[in-house]
């Protein structure tokens, strides 16, 4: 794809998103939860952990502890016992509690609305910030974890890994109102065609405005996998 100006890039881009909300009508938040509590503690859980594991984990987990009450002062080794499954679950559990006791604290036990204030507590970090923002108080907000870094590397959106840097980019290129959405549907695609190690192609509906980037092509025009070092070098994951 030859180079682009900044408002092509912004065209190609909206055209993406228009045609995977058409794809991927339903895309939103995949962690179950019920409140904006529930949300912080299950992004945190899903650190190295799918989605799909850390929503078979928290049904029991909140049947035990519902409030930051609860979870402050929660026996820690009862936390780690009912998050293990989820791994690294001595942090995950000492985070869990320790922002819990923060929320009390500071907060009066409500979770807050602002980036600055989320950042701060113990374990989240922006993508969990992000998550909690956009999912729970509707405020537009742009989270970047790995299908999001793989296909907008693709997309040729971004030339890098770093989460920050492709926050900052996409806030650039995409309108804030589809920031939140861009997420979802992003890793709605990310897991059903775009794969990391073998994506696919032919099946692609959006192909026509992706460029490929990291991903080579035999004769055959059939995507194929580089090695590991050279994908990373392209910025791809």
């Amino acid at each position: 794809m030859a180079a682009e100006s900044r408002e092509q890039k912004k065209t190609r881009a909206l055209k993406v998103i228009n045609l995977l909300h058409k794809i991927y009508p339903d895309a939103k938040c995949s962690l179950d939860h019920k409140t904006p509590f529930q949300l912080l503690v299950a992004t945190i859980l899903s650190a190295q952990c799918t989605d799909a594991r850390v929503n078979m984990t928290t049904p029991g987990l909140f049947s035990k502890f519902q409030t930051p009450e609860d979870f402050a002062n929660a026996d820690l080794s009862q936390l780690e016992s009912l998050i293990k499954s989820t791994g690294f679950y001595k942090n995950k559990a000492k985070n869990i509690k320790a922002a819990a006791k923060e929320l009390v604290s500071k907060y009066g036990g409500k979770v807050p609305q602002t980036m600055d204030e989320l950042f701060g507590l113990a374990g989240v970090g922006r993508k969990t910030a992000n998550v909690v923002l956009g999912n729970a108080f509707g405020v537009p907000s742009m989270v970047v974890d790995t299908h999001v870094t793989r296909l907008s590397n693709r997309l040729g959106w971004v030339k890098t890994e770093d989460a920050v840097k492709i926050e900052s980019a996409l806030m650039d290129l995409i309108p804030r109102t589809e920031w939140t959405d861009l997420s979802h549907l992003l890793i709605y695609h990310g897991r059903a065609i775009c794969l990391a190690r073998s994506p696919r192609c032919d099946d692609c509906q959006i192909f026509r405005f992706c460029p490929k980037r990291g991903v080579e092509r035999n004769k055959s025009d059939r995507p194929i996998n580089k090695p590991k070092a050279s994908l990373k070098a392209e910025g791809a994951s």
